[in-house]
């Protein structure tokens, strides 16, 4: 199956978005990134790395209960070797959550030991919360904030202006619309991106996305596709990604008039059970694969 033609989507808010964030930096103490678990390279912004420039950092793995666990650790490690501080949690089931604020006062310890010095203790710190698209940002908020005051829905380019929320007394975060950068040069990040629905399914042909995907789950992850579709190992190693995804069309019997498949209701079926975690724990970005990885 041919790779998908090189994806760009770029709209002119996320235009609007950089300019707000980089008027705004001066205001904050430190950024918290927020990069998807399961494609921790792919979700790495590289246009965020030079507006942020030299501001205090935390990389947050999100959704870690969606991915590989020990690839996890591999990717803490790695960026831990960099210099960069990171940690892994997961805001939908709170796992890891309490490890943020005690992160971030850590990154800026000398700056609150000199506050402290000039008898500011009582200051504000103040953190900013950017990402990609559909990473997690406004469901992360909420959970700190024990309450939804940020707008969540489990789709790209939802909140649209940067907003203030006291997550605990005495500290602030800066919650900001998902930000993608005008060309992935990279195809395998661009479509590791749409795997996770970072860029909307409105502009792609979903059925040679689900296609690719399960190409890749299955040269990687085959006894995932065989467990869930109900599908053999003969099976799933005879055909390509859109024969498979009519085999599994055909399993879950999705047809319509004259007998005819409907891979479109397939394919969406596909995409939904790999983003919500139906199909098991899966990263596609390997640590071992990414030491050039920067933040």
């Amino acid at each position: 199956m041919e790779e998908l033609k090189t994806i760009q989507w770029f709209p002119g808010h996320m235009t609007k978005t950089k300019r707000r964030i980089e008027a705004q930096l001066r205001l904050i103490d430190a950024v918290a990134v927020l990069l998807d678990a399961r494609v921790p390279y792919s979700s790495c912004n590289p246009d965020l790395r030079s507006i942020i420039n030299n501001k205090p950092r935390l990389v947050i793995l999100n959704k870690c209960d969606m991915a590989d666990a020990a690839q996890t650790k591999k990717w803490i490690a790695l960026f831990r070797e960099k210099g960069i501080a990171a940690i892994a949690l997961d805001c939908k089931s709170g796992k890891g959550m309490n490890t943020f604020v005690p992160a971030v006062k850590n990154v800026l310890s000398d700056k609150l030991k000199a506050w402290q010095a000039k008898g500011m203790t009582g200051r504000t710190i103040k953190v900013m919360v950017v990402g990609i698209p559909n990473v997690g940002k406004s469901s992360f908020i909420n959970r700190l904030a024990g309450q939804s005051r940020a707008k969540v829905e489990d789709r790209p380019g939802v909140t649209r202006g940067n907003q203030w929320f006291t997550v605990s007394k005495g500290f602030d975060l800066l919650d900001t619309p998902g930000v993608l950068w005008p060309k992935f040069d990279d195809k395998a990040v661009g479509e590791k991106l749409a795997y996770i629905g970072s860029v909307k399914d409105d502009v792609l042909d979903t059925e040679h996305l689900a296609g690719r995907l399960l190409e890749y789950l299955r040269d990687y992850f085959p006894e995932m596709i065989s467990s869930r579709y109900k599908l053999t190992a003969e099976e799933i190693a005879q055909v390509q990604g859109y024969e498979l995804l009519s085999l599994i069309g055909r399993k879950r019997g999705m047809l319509i008039s004259g007998g005819e498949i409907n891979t479109e209701r397939a394919a969406a079926t596909v995409l939904d059970e790999f983003r919500s975690g139906v199909l098991g724990k899966i990263t596609l970005d390997k640590a071992e694969d990414h030491h050039d990885i920067k933040i």
